[in-house]
């Protein structure tokens, strides 16, 4: 008697996947379930296209002389002239070295800043102490660089308290944080670490308190001090979060701060301090050159969603981070 060739579908893999196949619901089902969550979304959709998707249409300017008189489709295409330039002006390379040198301090700087911090408040055994310390911490992050800004602009002035308290201890000149091009660098970054340092303990901290306090009570028993199990058992339990948010951060080496270098710099530290977010600032919308601007913003642009999409793939290679 001949048999049949066993059917493929058999044994329990092949039922639950048959199962699964017939349990997936239809997109109108779908909707009809959860179409509540979807009206929800129609205002940010809304805004998304509004601020997101139409301003691309401006793109078309960094391929043409653009002359608002003329307007889009009056002015004259020079394809990738504005480009050329850019790539052959002098200032372009000072301007990629200046945002790539920031960024990469505010983030080195600033996450070695939060994650230090994390530690030592995750060592503090009084919560009141470490609920004001946070709170005292975290303020500045929410406070924009105009006030903040201003303040400082005041309190690093050469005749300012700072300097009156360095002058008064070490003697010497006033150092010139706002106004020497080889200091403003620092000035920047050690500000905006200042500033940010307290909400980026945030996540550490959150991190910190996932790990299993039993793990800390077993090494103590077994002997070892604050260092070994701050090395054996904190480091390696937030390991994970660490290595997240480097690659995150990835995607944010060309925002070295917009605001802050604005409301900080000056024509004395152009050459240090100066970066791809202020000369386009200055260029397209002070000197009315929105072509040759328009253009160095899409570099940026471009670059930068290269940087983002290497960020997410080095995340989910090395902290197993998906979004989809």
């Amino acid at each position: 008697m001949i048999q049949s060739p066993p059917s493929p579908l058999v044994g329990p893999t092949a039922v639950r996947a048959r199962a699964g196949a017939e349990a997936k619901p239809s997109l109108s089902k779908t909707l009809r379930q959860h179409w509540l969550l979807y009206v929800m979304l129609i205002p940010a959709m809304v805004l998304l296209i509004l601020f997101s998707f139409y301003p691309l249409i401006g793109i078309v300017i960094a391929f043409q002389d653009f002359r608002p008189s003329r307007g889009l489709a009056g002015s004259e295409f020079v394809g990738l002239k504005n480009f050329v330039e850019i790539f052959t002006m002098r200032e372009a390379w000072p301007l990629f070295r200046n945002t790539l040198v920031i960024a990469v301090g505010k983030i080195v700087i600033g996450t070695l800043a939060s994650l230090t911090f994390a530690l030592m408040v995750h060592e503090v055994a009084s919560r009141i102490f470490k609920r004001v310390v946070q709170t005292m911490t975290t303020l500045p992050h929410f406070l924009s660089w105009v006030i903040i800004g201003g303040v400082m602009v005041q309190v690093l002035a050469s005749a300012g308290p700072l300097n009156n308290i360095i002058v008064s201890i070490f003697g010497g000149p006033p150092i010139r944080f706002l106004g020497d091009p080889s200091i403003f660098q620092w000035t920047v970054i050690l500000s905006d670490t200042w500033k940010g340092f307290g909400f980026g303990a945030v996540i550490y901290l959150a991190a910190l308190t996932g790990i299993n306090p039993e793990l800390y009570e077993a090494a103590a028993v077994d002997g070892a001090n604050r260092w070994a199990r701050l090395r054996h058992i904190t480091l390696p339990g937030i390991s994970s979060i660490v290595i997240l948010l480097a690659c995150l951060n990835l995607g944010n080496v060309l925002n070295a701060g917009f605001e802050q270098i604005l409301v900080l710099a000056n024509p004395l530290v152009y050459s240090t301090g100066d970066i791809i977010d202020t000369w386009v600032y200055r260029r397209g919308l002070l000197q009315s050159e929105y072509s040759l601007s328009t253009a160095l913003g899409l570099v940026r642009s471009v670059i930068g969603f290269v940087l983002i999409l290497l960020s997410y793939y080095l995340a989910g290679r090395f902290a197993n981070y998906r979004i989809f």
